[in-house]
């Protein structure tokens, strides 16, 4: 077992609580702190200390771990508590904006803590399990002294120094799987209108789904080399054309088309300036501001 290490979690909702059970099943040592004290029954019984303040978390630890429901909640926890956070490390695992995590990351350094920004890529089920992976920015030398403690999460993926590149990739990552999911739901909604069984469906959906997402690393090659008319075996011309069918199909099916439209406006605005020789990936060109 690594050594122990005092590690102080703020923030005992479901991903605080999974984070601070993966610390306590890697054996460090635990100090709990959550603004309804007795969410912090079921790790204390497991051998977390519990803190009576979010004071005594911090001094209780030199790294703190924050894990709440949005940047403003951790401003509200931590922002009394100034004189307490210099030498120690904070670790952001709040979902927020690029931009509020350089704020944070300012502000820490402020008042003489350092801070990594991260980005959960799982579920709390997932935590400390295989599959789960944690992305960080920030003080690379921050980030490589406590990696053997937040390795406890899942694998840990520094991205650099910026502390805004951690939120950025999440949300990335989280987009492409609402993007995901939006087809899948709409592929649902359309085998139900014909009767047809969800569950049945959800094999092939799967399989084929799976199948598709090998397709992102060729075009993540696409739009590096800018290169999108080279050896392209499906052109958005075409795909302009049989898109209509994917509408058409929905509106004799009853089933709304607002989570495919986007699309099939970005296919016709491509074709229309040009491009309809091109890849499919030639449409990031469209997104960029």
């Amino acid at each position: 077992m690594m050594n122990r290490k005092a590690v102080s979690v703020l923030g005992l909702g479901d991903m605080g609580t999974a984070l601070a059970d993966a610390l306590l099943a890697a054996g460090h040592r635990v100090t709990v702190w959550n603004r309804t004290a007795a969410k912090a029954d079921p790790l204390v019984a497991k051998g977390a200390t519990r803190a009576d303040t979010a004071a005594d978390a911090i001094v209780a630890s030199p790294l703190v771990v924050v894990c709440l429901l949005g940047y403003d909640s951790v401003s509200e926890v931590l922002g009394p508590h100034t004189d307490v956070l210099a030498g120690r490390t904070l670790v952001n695992l709040t979902n927020g904006t690029p931009g509020q995590a350089r704020e944070m990351a300012a502000w820490a350094a402020e008042h003489g803590a350092d801070y990594l920004d991260g980005g959960i890529m799982a579920v709390p089920p997932m935590i400390g399990k295989p599959g789960a992976f944690v992305l960080y920015s920030g003080p690379s030398g921050a980030f490589e002294a406590w990696q053997p403690v937040l390795d406890a999460f899942g694998e840990s993926h520094y991205l650099g120094e910026d502390p805004g590149l951690a939120p950025l990739h999440d949300i990335a990552l989280l987009n492409s799987m609402y993007g995901m999911f939006g087809g899948v739901l709409h592929a649902f909604a359309l085998v139900r209108s014909a009767g047809g069984s969800a569950a049945e469906f959800a094999p092939m959906a799967r399989r084929y789904v799976d199948t598709m997402g090998a397709y992102a690393e060729v075009m993540a090659a696409r739009i590096d080399a800018g290169d999108y008319a080279d050896d392209v075996t499906s052109n958005l011309a075409m795909q302009a054309a049989a898109y209509a069918n994917f509408l058409d199909t929905a509106e004799e099916a009853g089933v709304s088309t607002e989570l495919i439209t986007p699309i099939h406006s970005l296919l016709q605005r491509r074709v229309a300036d040009g491009h309809g020789h091109e890849d499919t990936a030639s449409l990031v060109e469209l997104l960029g501001k």
